[in-house]
């Protein structure tokens, strides 16, 4: 990977996880609040829509950044010979480079992401005083309770949503016989992160339970099956796919913005 496509990668994907971040901040809120312990009315309502915006600010730059450099130098290594380079075999390429990208990224995103969803959910505190209450507390630890399940989303999300959108991409690519628009990939973005966003829901809610759970509580030992099953128990398959809408809105939405972004300010940096 030549240093101008590093640059590139790295601006462009951090100038697409702000735009995405800031613009749909609310929809994320209101899918957070459906998915607490407490309910969406107790969490909050549609009251301070935009609690916790400090800290979505601080880490969507760099955060995006990371997944983006680490997916394009991995596809660059994995393209460069041997079985991997083989076209049918691009999409196991794009699912290795998107899951490692993923891990790396979540180094950034779970600290910010655990500070943003509890400011989401208790509007009493500032992101400032939520994250001195976490240190306090629980120490560096805490800034990453719930790392385990956002890699478990994140890496079978990326599984869907990458491969899915570098399909269509080749697939619309070839149809109209030129590389596709930046338009054209952000629509292509929109769908991938839509179904991608419906099979992950569930996942979803049991890395949010785990972040807003109580220290020392049995939540937030991070014991993923044992979260999906009290949602399970307690509020059925409708708990388990709860905020799917809004969750479903805002990827969809979300994957227009941040791959057309992302596509858009590449090419104009190359």
């Amino acid at each position: 990977m030549e240093r101008r496509e590093f640059v590139a990668s790295l601006v462009a994907g951090g100038c697409a996880g702000m735009c995405v971040d800031l613009t749909l901040f609310p929809l994320d809120t209101i899918k957070t609040r459906l998915q607490s312990q407490q309910g969406f009315y107790k969490a909050g309502g549609f009251r301070g829509i935009y609690a916790g915006v400090p800290s979505a600010a601080v880490g969507s730059f760099p955060n995006a950044a990371a997944f983006f450099v680490t997916y394009e130098y991995t596809k660059a290594l994995l393209g460069t010979g041997g079985v991997f380079a083989l076209p049918h075999v691009a999409p196991v390429t794009h699912m290795l480079a998107a899951s490692l990208g993923e891990v790396v990224a979540c180094l950034i995103r779970v600290p910010t992401e655990v500070v943003k969803q509890r400011a989401q959910a208790s509007l009493s505190s500032s992101t400032y005083n939520i994250l001195l209450a976490t240190l306090r507390e629980e120490g560096v630890r805490g800034l990453y309770r719930g790392y385990g399940s956002t890699v478990l989303r994140e890496i079978p999300f990326s599984l869907v949503q990458f491969p899915l959108w570098e399909y269509l991409k080749t697939l619309w690519s070839s149809r109209q016989g030129h590389t596709l628009y930046s338009w054209q990939s952000a629509v292509c973005g929109a769908v991938a992160g839509a179904v991608a966003a419906l099979v992950t829901t569930p996942l979803d809610v049991a890395k949010t339970r785990i972040m807003l759970a109580k220290a020392g509580s049995t939540t937030a030992s991070g014991n993923i099956p044992l979260v999906l099953y009290d949602v399970w128990r307690s509020r059925g398959i409708a708990g388990l796919f709860a905020g799917s809408i809004p969750r479903m809105t805002f990827i969809s939405v979300g994957g227009f913005i941040f791959l057309g972004a992302y596509e858009k300010v590449r090419r104009t940096l190359l």
